[in-house]
């Protein structure tokens, strides 16, 4: 199939599938007044594969034609740059917003490639061919995609099995001879309300006696039995005051799994223990890769909005001042840096590339690590104005448009010029969408501690104790 218009994907939304919101259902997602926003937001891949400008890094050729660049199984460390490179500048399209309908679900096709394969080889299964034929239903059909892998939980200090009911897990209730049946919740599912299939990946390591929890499969949006309740941050408000959020959205979800059957040609893990934890690992490596690849529009956000307010304010020769902007520059060409040097070192797997888990998780902590300290930067720079300047409908009556005019004027700009931007950086660093985008930074694609212990495990340490031993004369023996 050729790949899909804007229209054509915002019209394949309309299937019945279950969302509800601020305790209503939601007959049709596309028309909602939030969560069509949403859609809107993530039309952006489609609309790229259609721009002459955007089509060379949007789209690749195939051997049965062109698709998502997406869907394009890395091979070589450049397929990995080129990647990034797309991720980027759709988020930038997106108001540093992450579009997101595309790329986590391949990471996690890939994961699946890589894992399938693996447990064939060592148990004699067949979950390849499946994810295989999956894939190629994905990319040719040009389908959005999330991934639900964060369970509930529960009790965080018990596992599975030992919580007060079975279903702060997703796990398997039965199976016959079509597939197996699901039953639980995942929570933080992104952009599952306006994508056409929700893979569902096991978020721990689990042991002997839990097999029913070590489950991966794939499941449309509209399955009987799956109900999503949508969240996100609340504000859309104008586009003067909210020049990011008016324009676009992205929504999570609680996603509930009512006894939903999953054909056998759906399901990539059931029951292999040992697995589980491999499989989780493997996804958020790709996956932390593409969350840096999209944290780069909004670091360089911080850099040029507040570049651009010093000089409004008059402050761009002041020494502390520039002392911050070096800052927050370092802190954004790190990030590139660092993320194009794990695609650059990337490791060969099964004919994947794979993103240097040491270097994307180095790159993902001192993003995640810095990123509070980069906003205090930001509004230190920007001023109060912050969170007491005016509003749109004053500056549309004209006796007060005047005395803000007055009182409000800029050194180098006009003094709507300068709310303009001074409430683009209020976007960003004060509002409830401020807020989304910083626990993002904390939280999403794993915690800080998984960074610091997969960097740990990661880094061939010994040669650096080998020198030690040398230069204090220790025998290494």
């Amino acid at each position: 199939m050729a790949l899909m218009t804007a229209d054509q994907y915002k019209a394949s939304l309309q299937d019945g599938r279950t969302v509800f919101y601020r305790g209503q259902p939601v007959k049709d997602v596309t028309q909602h007044p939030v969560i069509g926003l949403a859609v809107k937001h993530a039309a952006i891949d489609y609309q790229m594969a259609h721009d002459k400008a955007e089509r060379e890094l949007a789209v690749v050729e195939g051997p049965t034609g062109p698709f998502s660049r997406y869907y394009q199984i890395p091979r070589t460390p450049d397929d990995l740059l080129q990647r990034s490179a797309l991720i980027e500048r759709a988020t930038t399209l997106g108001g540093t917003l992450v579009v997101l309908i595309k790329e986590i679900g391949t990471d996690a096709l890939f994961a699946l490639h890589l894992v399938g394969a693996a447990i064939d080889r060592s148990k004699g299964t067949n979950y390849l061919s499946r994810i295989q034929k999956f894939y190629a239903h994905c990319r040719d059909n040009d389908l959005a995609l999330a991934v639900a892998q964060t369970d509930v939980k529960g009790h965080r200090g018990k596992g599975p099995t030992d919580q007060n009911h079975p279903d702060y897990y997703v796990h398997v209730t039965a199976e016959d001879n079509d597939g197996i049946t699901l039953r639980g919740a995942k929570i933080h599912t992104s952009v599952s309300t306006n994508a056409h299939e929700i893979i569902v990946l096991p978020t721990r390591n689990f042991s002997e006696g839990q097999e029913a929890y070590a489950v991966a499969c794939a499941v449309p949006a509209n399955a009987p039995g799956l109900k999503m309740l949508a969240s996100g941050y609340g504000r859309t408000g104008n586009s003067f005051e909210h020049p990011i959020s008016s324009q676009h959205k992205m929504m999570e979800t609680l996603t509930i799994f009512d006894d939903v059957k999953v054909p056998w040609d759906r399901v990539f893990l059931n029951g292999e223990v040992d697995m589980a934890g491999p499989l989780a690992k493997t996804f958020v490596e790709f996956h932390r890769f593409t969350a840096v690849s999209y944290k780069l529009p909004l670091v360089d956000l911080f850099v040029g909005a507040s570049h651009l307010m010093a000089d409004y304010n008059g402050i761009l020769q002041a020494g502390h001042v520039r002392d911050k902007l070096a800052k927050l520059i370092s802190y954004a060409q790190i990030c590139r840096g660092m993320t194009r040097e794990a695609a650059r070192e990337a490791n060969l797997v099964d004919g994947i590339a794979v993103p240097s888990a040491e270097l994307i998780n180095i790159a993902k902590l001192y993003f995640a690590t810095n990123y509070h300290q980069a906003l205090a930067w930001v509004q230190d720079i920007a001023g109060g104005l912050l969170v007491t300047g005016p509003s749109a409908e004053d500056l549309e009556e004209p006796q007060i448009q005047q005395m803000v005019n007055k009182y409000l004027g800029a050194a180098s700009s006009s003094t709507e010029d300068r709310l303009r931007l001074m409430n683009l950086i209020a976007e960003i660093t004060t509002t409830d969408f401020a807020g989304y985008q910083a626990v993002l930074a904390i939280h999403a694609e794993g915690s800080i501690e998984a960074e610091k212990m997969t960097i740990w495990r990661q880094h061939n340490v010994e040669p650096s104790v080998s020198y030690a031993k040398q230069l204090a004369g220790i025998n290494e023996d």
